[in-house]
């Protein structure tokens, strides 16, 4: 079936939502959600995952978005402009701004190219190892959408030479479940090799896109990666929860001596370990199979110490509810980290939860730092790559990686 990107033909169903008095806040912060118990009426017919029109309690227009009675979000926004119809069209300019911005803030060989509601198009995710794509669709109305929105993204790409060879779809989240879709994973183009080869920092790297985590591959670390360089220089490293091995390999490209990478997962260090050998790395990088919690108590025990640490974690918390055991789980993880960095090393630490925020990421590490009777120099600050962008307004869903690099003092 031929799908037309450029058809200005009204995508929106008809029907409209009024809110009730008072609601609307998330909206009205320039937010993209309305919740479920936000909502008074709807009026006009509509199919679960259509575009309807969503007003206030008094009648004033506030945009277009998807409807979902199924999920507690009810409605995600795509535009607020009462002009602006929702077209194949439109889709299409949304797929080229985005594409257009990554061309200015990043290296656009790997990266992601959509990144949901930061660029208008709430729920998906499309990240982009060299000439493949990886696709991640979280929510009803974009997967309604997602063969009009990639079939835009491969012609925007040939406008600029560049051709896509394949695209995998990663939408196997289980938060899918919740907006009443089943978790799929698969080929959306003709099957092709799933170890893509990409070069980040001038580092090699396999990435799986069939079975890897998320859609292959941390391209939000890219930037705090190499913000390790200048501390590794003949250094003595410790690089916790290396998954496919980034960190360690950073650290060894910048002239580490030597580079210990840890992970519970068997398969990680498998890949790390391919890595390491494609760069010629693999005779300063040690890989080991362990639980970090188990392992940084022991080399404790044993009197190691680091030049550096870095704890890269997986989140802690993926709800409200669980914060209080989060930050339980980081002041042990960096108090450990801390107890092993040499007096005048470095500890690069981060958190990759959105509920973790960063007020209370600075507090928990303040806390174990006191535990850990040291002084902390912050060196840097940082967040995620600019090719997942932080929107305003809506930065609980967009603003969730927050890395610092300390200098770990005993003597004051």
């Amino acid at each position: 079936m031929t799908i037309d990107t450029e058809s200005d033909r009204d995508l929106a169903e008809g029907a409209s939502v009024t809110l009730k008095k008072g609601e609307g806040r998330t909206l009205k912060k320039g937010g993209f959600w309305v919740f479920d118990n936000e909502v008074a009426a709807v009026a006009g017919s509509f199919t679960n995952g259509g575009i309807v029109c969503v007003q206030d309690f008094d009648g004033y227009f506030m945009g277009y978005g998807f409807i979902n009675t199924v999920s507690r979000i009810r409605i995600r926004m795509l535009t607020r402009r009462k002009d602006e119809k929702v077209t194949p069209a439109l889709l299409k300019e949304r797929v080229r701004a985005s594409w257009n911005y990554r061309k200015q803030v990043i290296d656009t060989s790997s990266c992601r190219i959509i990144f949901g509601d930061a660029d208008g198009l709430p729920g998906l995710t499309v990240d982009k190892y060299e000439d493949v794509l990886v696709v991640e669709s979280l929510a009803l109305g974009i997967d309604r959408l997602k063969n009009l929105i990639l079939k835009a993204l491969v012609e925007v790409l040939k406008e600029d030479g560049i051709r896509i060879r394949g695209i995998f779809e990663r939408s196997d989240a289980r938060v899918r479940e919740k907006e009443g879709l089943p978790r799929i994973k698969g080929f959306l183009s003709a099957p092709f090799d799933t170890n893509v080869r990409i070069t980040e920092n001038g580092i090699r790297y396999i990435v799986d896109v069939r079975d890897g985590q998320k859609t292959g591959f941390f391209l939000d670390q890219k930037l705090n990666r190499k913000a390790i360089w200048p501390i590794c220089r003949n250094a003595e490293v410790l690089d916790c929860f290396t998954h496919t091995g980034s960190f360690g390999l950073n650290a060894a490209s910048a002239g580490a001596k030597h580079v210990i990478s840890i992970d519970a997962s068997d398969t990680a260090i498998e890949q790390a370990q391919k890595n390491a050998e494609i760069n010629g790395l693999a005779d300063r990088i040690d890989y080991q199979v362990a639980d970090v919690f188990d392992l940084l108590p022991e080399l404790e025990k044993e009197g190691r110490q680091f030049d550096v640490v870095i704890l890269d974690p997986p989140a802690f918390t993926k709800s409200r509810n669980s914060i209080k055991a989060a930050a339980k789980g980081y002041r042990e993880i960096n108090l450990r980290g801390m107890r092993l960095v040499k007096d005048g090393g470095f500890l690069a630490t981060c958190s990759c939860s959105h509920f973790m925020d960063q007020e209370l990421f600075s507090k928990t590490i303040a806390q174990a730092a006191r535990d850990a009777h040291v002084r902390l120099r912050q060196a840097e600050f940082r967040t995620q790559a600019p090719d997942h962008p932080i929107l305003f307004g809506a930065e609980d869903d967009s603003y969730y990686l927050k890395f610092y690099i300390f200098q770990v003092l005993r003597e004051y």
